[in-house]
């Protein structure tokens, strides 16, 4: 003997698909459950990201994750270089002495009048008041050692103030 069920409109049940959580096959309740875990996919993946960009690229990463690695070379003695006078913008001049820190495998010291050719060359001419400025000193004294650093074959690794005079 055969049993019909009637349900009344929008009331939970077995076969019922309106109103109702799921049906005989679950499709509804599936469909719901794909959107959830599609959603916290989606989530976790922005949180991952977020995560990932903070402590790698964001204000949480640290400066030596910016720089690029270098690698360790011991260290040979400095090379002192006599200050050499050097005219600046409106009259003025400075007095530049250079230390070069080489690396231990350098068999001879240095050729000095190289980094004198590139130090006049790079500070020439400059005013006063840039060369006074700490921020303009450090990015030119940078430019200076990646100079020296080609020059010498990157033996050169390093270069010291050892005179910076203005007048």
């Amino acid at each position: 003997m055969s049993e019909t069920r009637v349900m009344a409109k929008g009331s939970k049940g077995a076969t019922g698909t309106k109103g109702g959580d799921q049906d005989a096959d679950g499709a509804p309740a599936a469909k719901g459950r794909k959107k959830l875990v599609l959603l916290l996919g989606v989530v976790l993946l922005l949180t991952g990201g977020a995560t990932a960009w903070f402590l790698l690229l964001g204000p949480g990463a640290s400066a030596e994750a910016a720089e690029p690695e270098h690698e360790e070379v011991e260290l040979g003695e400095v090379v002192a270089v006599e200050p050499i006078s050097i005219n600046l913008a409106d009259g003025h001049y400075l007095k530049l002495g250079l230390g070069l820190q080489t690396i231990a495998e350098v068999a001879h010291a240095p050729d000095g009048s190289i980094a004198l050719d590139a130090a006049i060359t790079l500070y020439s001419g400059r005013s006063i008041e840039e060369l006074s400025d700490p921020t303009a000193r450090e990015a030119l004294k940078a430019e200076l050692l990646h100079t020296l650093e080609e020059e010498y074959h990157h033996d050169v690794v390093d270069v010291y103030f050892t005179e910076y005079v203005m007048q």
